[in-house]
């Protein structure tokens, strides 16, 4: 389950008539008092290979036929701690109980979800307080050894 604003969230109809591309997120290990900041999308999108059945039945026009599709589905987003190495190292040993995860922000699309995962972990210096903060780099660009 997660938390945003005091209410818990644990399906899509709990975000409202408008469901967003993903959030970002604040995931803590309530024992230690560390912490994760990342982002999750609501829905992943896979090229499908179309079948032999899907493939004749398609229209006859010029040029060549499409041979893949576009399929979007559901994330793993109920049950998802975080990437941290440590974070799912404890989940493997069944201690998603030590966890509480929150919503900071809903995000309406991509970019937007990948500025204010960018924007919060900046905010809070999670680069800067490796006791606080289990993230190890910030878009892969920044790190937290570049401040030791």
């Amino acid at each position: 389950m997660w938390l945003y604003k005091e209410k818990e969230i644990s399906s899509l109809e709990d975000f409202g008539d408008e469901v967003p591309f993903g959030f970002v997120y604040v995931v803590t290990h309530v024992p230690t008092g560390k912490k994760y900041i990342g982002k999750k999308s609501l829905f992943s999108t896979q090229n499908k290979k179309l079948g032999k059945k899907e493939l004749a039945e398609q229209p006859v026009t010029r040029g060549r036929k499409a041979t893949k599709k576009k399929v979007t589905k559901e994330s793993d987003w109920k049950t998802y701690h975080g990437s941290n190495e440590e974070i799912i190292k404890l989940i493997k040993e069944d201690k998603q109980s030590e966890f509480k995860r929150e919503i900071l922000h809903l995000c309406y699309n991509k970019k937007l979800l990948t500025y204010y995962e960018t924007k919060f972990q900046f905010i809070y210096e999670v680069l800067e307080k490796p006791s606080e903060y289990l993230n190890s780099n910030i878009l892969g660009s920044f790190f937290n050894t570049d401040f030791i």
